[in-house]
């Protein structure tokens, strides 16, 4: 079962995509097997990450942004220079995370969250989640 949804972000950063995932799942019926969150973007990426201290978002945020710099200097420059350095953002991060499911839960620890991570917004947005039974 394939789930397609749309999110509009209003700037780059994480976005909580948990309660869709769960949505997902839960509408699925699936019990034991694997589930799948992609987005089909070249500057974006799926991440987990603790949301118990907001500032902790920040960080994460803060230094992807200080390794991969937005600049005017790289090779590629289609859009903007935020595009480029969404771009490689996005490949060092990644466009997927698969989770285990098992007795129809999440294989999601206490304290984590999924996140769609924009890095060239305001955007449109897919998110898709495959459920899978084994």
């Amino acid at each position: 079962m394939l789930k397609n949804f749309k999110l509009e972000t209003d700037r780059s950063g994480l976005f909580d995509i948990t309660p869709l995932v769960e949505d997902a799942l839960a509408s699925s019926a699936v019990n034991d097997g694997l589930l799948l969150v992609s987005v089909p973007h070249s500057t974006a990426a799926v991440t987990v990450v603790s949301p118990w201290d907001v500032l902790g978002l920040e960080d994460v945020h803060d230094e992807i942004c200080r390794l991969v710099p937005t600049r005017i200097d790289f090779k590629h420059q289609y859009d903007t220079p935020q595009d480029a350095a969404g771009h490689v953002k996005a490949a060092i991060v990644g466009h997927s995370k698969s989770f285990f499911i098992d007795g129809g839960k999440l294989g999601l620890g206490h304290s984590q969250k999924i996140y769609l991570w924009e890095f060239d917004g305001p955007r449109s947005r897919n998110i898709q989640i495959k459920v899978m039974k084994s």
